[in-house]
């Protein structure tokens, strides 16, 4: 079953400064390079929610990260070299496997992007075969999130 639960808005805000190497010969940010820095962003939330680093929280619960399986995007704005960009990153909706976690990347007050992410929280699989599985969120990390 995969009901939502009771929704969490807390916003954590990471930071990217774009560098020459980000940008395209047009001279804006490659595209895929937004989505390395949400990922970044994704973990850091985490990190400032005071959730361990994953090889430690692989050890205490089983849980090795929050591996992406859905994400919906919207570019509104450019950015470039010497921009400095905040992303706003939020979980929007907690379900039982997996959470909607929404970012809003920002230069000052102009929305550059818009972006979506259905993450789960994964573990290795234990059929003895590689590959991870989709556990339940633990309690104590959304304690520590919401």
């Amino acid at each position: 079953m995969n009901e939502p639960h009771a929704r969490s808005h807390r916003t954590v805000v990471h930071t990217v400064n774009v560098e020459f190497g980000d940008c395209d010969p047009a001279g804006i940010v490659w595209f895929p390079n937004f989505f390395r820095w949400i990922d970044a962003a994704s973990r850091n939330f985490f990190v400032k929610c005071g959730v361990p680093p994953w090889h430690e929280t692989e050890k205490t619960l089983g849980v090795l990260g929050t591996p992406l399986v859905d994400t919906h995007s919207k570019f509104i704005k450019t950015a470039s070299y010497g921009d400095t960009l905040e992303i706003h990153v939020s979980v929007t909706e907690w379900r039982d496997r997996s959470f909607v976690q929404t970012y809003r990347v920002m230069r000052g007050d102009d929305l550059i992007m818009a972006c979506e992410e259905v993450r789960i929280f994964a573990a290795r699989r234990t059929d003895g075969k590689n590959g991870i599985r989709a556990v339940d969120i633990p309690p104590e990390i959304r304690n520590l999130c919401e």
